[in-house]
């Protein structure tokens, strides 16, 4: 019997917010994951540095998942030193998972327009399924003409049901809609930067966190 998949949810997490946990309860109900692996990156080729340490943004998310049995942290990247490619971490996940455990790599809508320019990205259908969630200013009927006809090519050869994810371990895309939270941590950044109170954007225990450690304050360049 083919196992439930496990999701993969990437991402700087600086801080972590309402959006990230919704698109990862919803999706996670959408496709039948058995569980989100959070995944706080260490240093992200595709964007600049993350403006706050590591072991704080680790445990901002570990607050913030807490409550939910689905959620899991994992801190694999945050133990390297070198750039964190999503290719080098899910090699190692197959190897803690094996081969036959369907992986299921969450991403928004803008990432996956941007899949072609990621560091050796055809590997990546070889070790996980894609789901993209629709996010706002991305509806699924202007995917097609956004994209690079290379990721257009695979996405019309590997498009599937959410159902086809639990019949084998990597090699699918899928595309389910969520609930539209316009929400970014750069936003919740500056607002806090700005003196003003992100309340009702971040869970109170990340907002309870950041005041006590003194992040993202006004003088913060």
């Amino acid at each position: 019997m083919v196992e439930a998949p496990i999701g993969l949810f990437g991402g700087t997490f600086d801080p972590i917010h309402f959006g990230h946990l919704r698109l990862a309860e919803e999706m996670a109900e959408q496709i039948g994951l058995s569980q989100i692996r959070f995944i706080p990156a260490g240093t992200p080729p595709h964007r600049s540095r993350p403006r706050t340490e590591a072991r704080h943004r680790l445990a901002m998310v570990e607050l913030a998942t807490a409550n939910n049995a689905r959620f899991v942290v994992d801190s694999r990247e945050m133990a390297q030193t070198q750039l964190s490619y999503t290719v080098d971490t899910l090699h190692d996940l197959r190897r803690s998972f094996g081969l036959t455990q369907p992986l299921c790599l969450l991403l928004g809508a803008d990432a996956f327009l941007g899949l072609s320019n990621w560091h050796r990205w055809r590997e990546l259908f070889g070790l996980a399924h894609i789901a993209v969630a629709h996010r706002p200013g991305y509806p699924q009927s202007t995917w097609k003409d956004n994209m690079p006809e290379v990721l257009r090519d695979e996405l019309e050869q590997r498009w599937a049901h959410p159902d086809d994810i639990k019949t084998c371990a990597a090699g699918l895309i899928v595309m389910r809609p969520i609930t539209a939270l316009d929400i970014s941590a750069t936003y919740i950044r500056d607002t806090l930067r700005a003196g003003h109170n992100p309340r009702y954007l971040i869970p109170d225990v990340v907002l309870d966190y950041i005041h006590t450690h003194q992040l993202y304050l006004p003088s913060a360049p």
